[in-house]
């Protein structure tokens, strides 16, 4: 079996500076969900203190991972019923994620 020798592609400033200016915008601590997007990457879910949510997108998991660890006041978490009842989505939000369709 060969060993993949694969690198962690390290996270761009512009990911940073996303992920910090949710923090700073939707409170302290927030928290970060890394999910596998396959070939397109990571989704790093955001989860405000607030309950906003918001994403960052990143080349692969790991660089996700490295992401959260960079950010001051962003914890790792998963879809665990403490996180997803920290959420907080209105109703705009909810239209914007039905598509076209629901708008009619």
């Amino acid at each position: 079996m060969a060993e993949e020798t694969e690198k962690i592609k390290a996270p761009t400033a512009a990911q940073l500076n996303a992920a910090r200016r949710f923090v700073a915008e939707h409170g302290k601590p927030s928290k970060a969900v890394v999910e596998n997007i396959g070939r397109a990457g990571a989704r790093v879910v955001l989860v405000g203190a607030d309950g906003a949510l918001g994403d960052v997108l990143v080349p692969a998991p790991a660089t996700g991972e490295a992401l959260v660890e960079a950010v001051a006041d962003l914890e790792p978490a998963e879809w665990d019923a403490e996180t997803v009842n920290a959420t907080r989505i209105g109703p705009e939000h909810r239209r914007r994620m039905a598509g076209p369709r629901a708008r009619r």
